[in-house]
């Protein structure tokens, strides 16, 4: 085996860990999200623009932190190609991934939609098989098959009453699929020139700025306790800037592909969160579920 094939393998393997992290990163916001929502009935759109609007200001000064960074960012300032495919990620990834999911959980419950985001792997592999010009390989089949069960099995414990699809309930989970599907693709070219946290510092701040002038956050302002602040800094902190670098990082390293399979960590964070946080007990189906995700990362891996 060659270096190069080494460095590919510790790349991948890179890849893989980070992917991990940020969908687990992602199990616990979507939990801590619901609960900010449903205890100081928190609009999914106010809790969308603060959450980008602050996040942004970690990306760009984490970019800024080296001279590779500052170059990176100084340089795709001065790229109308790289502007415009930031502005792609902006606006078909960051925004509509957290707009599509926090409303879709609003309109349904969180079990849903994290069922109907997880057919975004599906439309990934569509991509990945018609961009290479190739037929699905066995294990991408077989790993998607044990992601889509093993992710419905821990969203509803294998009860189907537990699925809630009004008419915008389907339509916002549908954009979920869409949006997760642009995430685990659109970024991962202009990271590869200008860098993670340029890339998303800027993507979030074009998001969060559009979103704020059209919604205008400042008028739907929450009544906030300390604990409300102290959470939904975490959200920012670990849920946003943690769980969106590592993950596209992850996409960046291991490949689109990969990754959307991974973030069905996701899921299986969210429900053990819940279950910590709520002492509600495991169910038989939920641990098939984790067996069948745990399998899926195997082989993946």
């Amino acid at each position: 085996m060659g270096e190069k094939d080494i460095e590919q393998r510790r790349r991948i393997r890179r890849g893989i860990v980070a992917t991990l992290v940020g969908g687990t990163f992602w199990g616990l916001n979507g939990t801590v999200s619901k609960w900010l929502m449903d205890t100081y009935a928190i609009d999914p759109l106010w809790l969308v623009c603060v959450r980008e609007l602050t996040a942004c200001w970690l990306f760009l000064a984490a970019a800024a932190l080296t001279s590779q960074g500052r170059g990176q960012l100084a340089g795709v300032l001065r790229s109308p190609g790289g502007l415009l495919q930031i502005l792609g990620v902006s606006f078909a990834a960051i925004l509509f991934s957290q707009v599509a999911y926090l409303e879709a959980i609003d309109w349904t419950n969180s079990a849903t939609a994290t069922i109907m985001q997880s057919l975004g792997m599906v439309l990934v592999l569509a991509y990945v098989c018609l961009k290479m010009r190739r037929q699905p390989r066995r294990r991408e089949l077989l790993g998607v098959g044990l992601a889509l069960v093993g992710t419905y099995l821990v969203a509803t414990g294998g009860n189907p009453g537990q699925l809630n699809l009004p008419p915008e309930g389907l339509a916002w989970g549908l954009g979920c699929a869409a949006a997760a599907a642009c995430l685990s693709i659109l970024p991962a070219e202009p990271m590869a020139r200008w860098g993670n946290f340029t890339v998303n510092g800027l993507a979030f701040l074009v998001s969060g700025a559009v979103l704020s002038a059209w919604y205008r956050p400042w008028e739907h302002m929450p009544v906030l306790d300390g604990a409300a602040v102290a959470v939904l800094a975490l959200c920012v902190v670990v849920g946003t800037f943690g769980a969106y670098a590592l993950y596209l990082q992850g996409v960046k390293d291991a490949g689109s592909m990969r990754a959307s399979l991974l973030g069905t960590i996701e899921p299986v964070t969210a429900t053990v969160a819940s279950v910590v946080w709520l002492a509600t007990p495991f169910s038989a189906a939920e641990i098939v579920g984790f067996a069948l995700i745990i399998i899926m990362v195997y082989l993946t891996a």
